[in-house]
């Protein structure tokens, strides 16, 4: 059997056992759905999700929310053709441009930049004050995701490789709960989790001094290739409403954290304390030669995805680094500025 075969089987499979929720109310069996996988992390994507946006500028389609708990488990999904749309990270979309998943999927709009949302967190009374001193130490952090990413960033930057350490694959919420049985000494994860941790932890860095220090991390949102080029209306009006998330979230933040906060189960003031740790950027941004690009002219995006392959493979997380052009060809410009800007 090929090797997609092999992954595309042992997906479905994965995809089946995952914990995942899917939210499918309001849809008529006579309309054909789109399939969309979303993130609890404050973002534009929750705000579309709250107010039904999608379902209002598309009646003639179903829309299917399935909430998923990391970049990983979305590109499981995507490898089993069980989504259209998906939230993730830049790291899982790295890896998942790369050899050997080369998922067929484009980078179709910027969610939002890391910055204080992500962060590694050393627990209360675990003795740890810097990163040099996890050395031996039990981190949790989800695999293939940005937070994992930017751990092995941050150890690099002082000394230390993946195998000085002792790294526990988990999800946020079971990060949680192994901190508060004292299982693991730190962990790198992001909001709304983070914050817990926090309580009774302290920082020893944030995604924000990564991106700084030349390690940035995003959070993105894909589209499957075979669906782009069936339905690029579609395409269009689904970056228009995560365009108008990205206003709201600017221009009127009390109804940004409002909504947000029906989605994960929060107080709008704690949401509203979230989305300051993080970086929005307006529909013109997103647009620009910075991130996504012009029709035609993918941006710098590229190259920060290419960069993430590489620092993939030279930490053994990968076989090798995808190329450039692998990374511009699969961001989706079609239509841009004006596609999100009008």
């Amino acid at each position: 059997m090929k090797l997609k075969a092999v992954i595309a089987t042992v997906a479905a499979a994965t995809l089946a056992l995952a914990g995942c929720s899917v939210d499918h109310s309001g849809q008529q069996a006579d309309k054909p759905t789109i399939r969309i996988g979303y993130q609890s992390f404050p973002s534009g994507d929750l705000i579309v999700k709250n107010n039904k946006w999608l379902e209002d500028a598309l009646p003639d389609y179903n829309i299917k929310w399935t909430k998923f708990d990391s970049g990983a488990d979305v590109n499981t999904a995507f490898i089993a053709k069980e989504l259209d749309f998906g939230a993730l990270g830049s790291s899982p979309v790295a890896r998942g441009l790369s050899a050997p998943l080369n998922i067929p999927y484009k980078v179709a709009f910027v969610l939002d930049v890391a910055g204080d949302n992500e962060a590694l967190v050393a627990r209360n009374g675990s003795g740890i004050n810097t990163i040099a001193e996890l050395k031996g130490k039990r981190i949790g952090t989800p695999f293939a995701s940005t937070a994992h990413y930017s751990l092995l960033a941050a150890l690099n930057q002082n000394g230390l490789s993946a195998n000085d350490v002792q790294l526990v694959d988990l999800q946020p919420q079971a990060i949680l709960a192994a901190w508060d049985r004292g299982d693991i000494d730190a962990a790198y994860s992001w909001l709304p989790t983070l914050d817990q941790l926090r309580k009774t932890g302290k920082d020893l860095i944030t995604s924000r001094q990564l991106a700084k220090d030349g390690k940035p991390t995003l959070d993105l949102g894909a589209v499957r290739d075979e669906f782009a080029d069936a339905h690029s209306d579609v395409v269009d009006t689904w970056r228009q409403q995560e365009a108008r998330a990205l206003k709201v979230i600017q221009d009127d933040p009390a109804a940004a954290a409002k909504a947000i906060a029906a989605e994960i189960g929060l107080s709008p003031d704690d949401v509203a304390g979230q989305l300051k740790q993080g970086v929005y950027l307006t529909p013109e941004q997103v647009a620009s030669s910075e991130w996504l690009g012009s029709d035609g002219k993918p941006g710098n995006i590229a190259v920060n995805l290419q960069s993430a392959s590489q620092f993939l493979a030279d930490q053994k997380q990968i076989p090798s680094a995808a190329p450039l052009q692998i990374f511009q060809d699969a961001v989706y410009t079609k239509g841009l500025p004006s596609a999100i800007t009008q």
